[in-house]
């Protein structure tokens, strides 16, 4: 139930202890970060650009694309879902439609952010953030639009790479005063800044690390001695999954053949097991039993 799932998720964030949390792209990245045993997952907005539309993290992505995949994800685990919203998709008034929209399609945490719309990759040349008063009036309509209290609200900010660290942490500071419940401090680029961070803030921390990014890579047990609460792999698995489908698609255009090499491939009956193919199964043999006999 959603206040068991939202409840825990606040305890992680609470215990600050660098609880690893990796991105979902769809439903069956999610059953997979399930299956891994990871306490939440978090729903990629770079991850849904890159895998539904196959372009960069540019901000093509709408309200809509993201509030179905949220309900389809919801649908498909049931463990704590962090949703990344983006800027909000507007003003605060759009802002709290959407945190309105998400809450109801199963979000248990939803992230808002302060870049100029369109956005972009937090690691990428080029960003532009919003003035510091509109930024926090993004915050302060994303918490007063959610109806369950226990919906997390993340505020990121991605000044840091174009205002300045101390900039970046005087935003951060305000978004803690409008009630947001965990703190995001985009594309740190020094260990320095990361280790002192947790120090400076009020609010749990969350550390998104980047593969090929500018951040640092930084093992979640350091982070957790720092004080972060969670440590974010947003498009780890889509990398991940990007080149395995290279792999096994060059070996067959390679061989002309593909076999089940677990090498390669996920085998047939364990990619069965993974979208509850028994469970279902087991509910057509329960209905079927239940028919009537023909003309009765």
């Amino acid at each position: 139930m959603s206040v068991a799932r939202r409840q825990a998720l606040k305890a992680l964030a609470a215990q600050r202890q660098g609880a690893l949390v990796p991105g979902a792209f769809n439903a069956l990245s999610a059953r997979i970060v399930e299956e891994q045993g990871f306490p939440a997952l978090y729903l990629t907005g770079a991850g849904l650009s890159n895998m539904a539309l196959g372009l960069p993290d540019l901000g093509f992505i709408g309200l809509a694309e993201v509030a179905e995949h949220t309900a389809r994800i919801r649908d498909a685990v049931d463990l704590p879902l962090i949703v990344d919203a983006d800027t909000g998709f507007g003003n605060a008034l759009n802002v709290r439609h959407t945190v309105r929209v998400l809450e109801r399609a199963g979000a248990d945490a939803v992230q808002i952010e302060d870049q100029v719309a369109p956005k972009r990759c937090g690691h990428f040349e080029g960003k532009a953030v919003v003035d510091t008063e509109e930024a926090v009036s993004r915050i302060r309509a994303a918490v007063d639009a959610r109806h369950d209290s226990g919906l997390l609200i993340v505020a990121r900010t991605d000044a840091a790479a174009t205002l300045g660290f101390e900039a970046a942490v005087e935003r951060a500071q305000r978004f803690a005063e409008a009630g947001a419940d965990v703190l995001f401090v985009e594309a740190l680029t020094g260990l320095d800044q990361m280790q002192r961070l947790p120090a400076l803030l009020p609010q749990p921390l969350l550390m998104n690390l980047v593969v090929g990014g500018r951040t640092p890579p930084v093992p979640a047990p350091q982070l957790a001695a720092w004080g972060y609460s969670f440590v974010l792999y947003a498009n780890a698995a889509l990398q991940g999954a990007c080149l395995g489908m290279q792999r096994a698609l060059g070996a067959l255009r390679e061989h002309g053949v593909l076999h089940e090499d677990p090498s390669l491939l996920l085998p047939f009956e364990a990619r069965q097991r993974l979208v509850d193919k028994p469970a279902w199964d087991a509910l057509e043999a329960r209905y079927a039993a239940a028919a009537p006999a023909a003309g009765s």
